[in-house]
């Protein structure tokens, strides 16, 4: 006839509930901060809708760019007078997924440095053209004489370690970033540290102008619900295993 015992509970038993319980606690914050953080992402996003419908700000003069915060002006219409340069654009290379014109897929942003009235260069992105139609806009002319263009402000694209070197045989770019296309362009002076987006133009015309790209990732609520997923597993497989600890051992 077998005799029951009972477990000693030693320091490792108490110091594994410690630990399980703040892991529990930790899973908690970590699914509260992301609610946070999908309340701030749609706040930034309802913000941003509402900026790209208002009445478009006037672009400042080139002498204040340096001194002014020109990221107030992003995801805002703003409009500019001025002339587009010959010879200076730069197509950067992109997928339009979601196009709202006719054409989609591979292509290039055709992106024109202009020379506003007020000095210095804001490149203008005039639209999307596929990968196929990149020489037959290469021999398009540019609107001449002066011009008023109205676009939504878009802060540049940052290159990172995976971005491939400028294509300048080709006057092909990776980033929508104001500085790396001035240096292909070669433009001197001072540059708008941020690009304008045109608007659609007829139906079917190139480059396929309107397509803003309004893209803010927003998988909070996923992570949320997986951190508090974590935060009830977590003390249901602590309470198992104390009752596995407890329960009486067979002598």
């Amino acid at each position: 006839m077998s005799a029951v015992q009972h477990r000693r509970l030693g320091p490792g038993f108490w110091g594994f509930i410690v630990f399980m319980l703040a892991l529990t606690g930790l899973f908690v914050w970590l699914g509260v901060w992301q609610v946070h953080r999908l309340a701030e992402k749609e706040a930034l996003i309802a913000q941003v809708n509402r900026q790209l419908t208002q009445p478009p700000y006037d672009l400042p003069p080139a002498g204040q760019w340096g001194s002014g915060d020109v990221d107030t002006f992003a995801w805002h219409p703003v409009s500019a007078s001025g002339q587009y340069v010959a010879n200076g654009t730069v197509f950067v290379f992109t997928s339009l997924s979601e196009a709202r014109g006719r054409y989609g897929g591979p292509g290039y942003w055709v992106m024109t440095p202009f020379a506003p009235a007020g000095g210095g260069t804001v490149f203008v992105n005039r639209g999307f053209i596929p990968q196929a139609a990149l020489d037959t806009v290469r021999a398009m002319p540019l609107p001449t004489g002066p011009q008023t263009v109205t676009g939504i402000a878009l802060a540049p694209q940052q290159a990172d370690a995976f971005t491939p070197a400028p294509d300048t045989a080709n006057g092909i770019e990776w980033v929508r970033d104001p500085v790396r296309l001035a240096a292909m362009a070669g433009i001197a002076g001072p540059v708008f540290g941020l690009t304008l987006d045109a608007p659609a133009g007829a139906p079917g015309a190139l480059p396929q102008g309107g397509e803003t790209v309004v893209e803010f990732p927003n998988n909070h609520l996923g992570y949320a619900l997986t951190w508090f997923g974590f935060a009830l597993l977590t003390p249901a497989l602590l309470a198992f295993w104390i009752w596995r600890q407890l329960r009486p051992a067979p002598g």
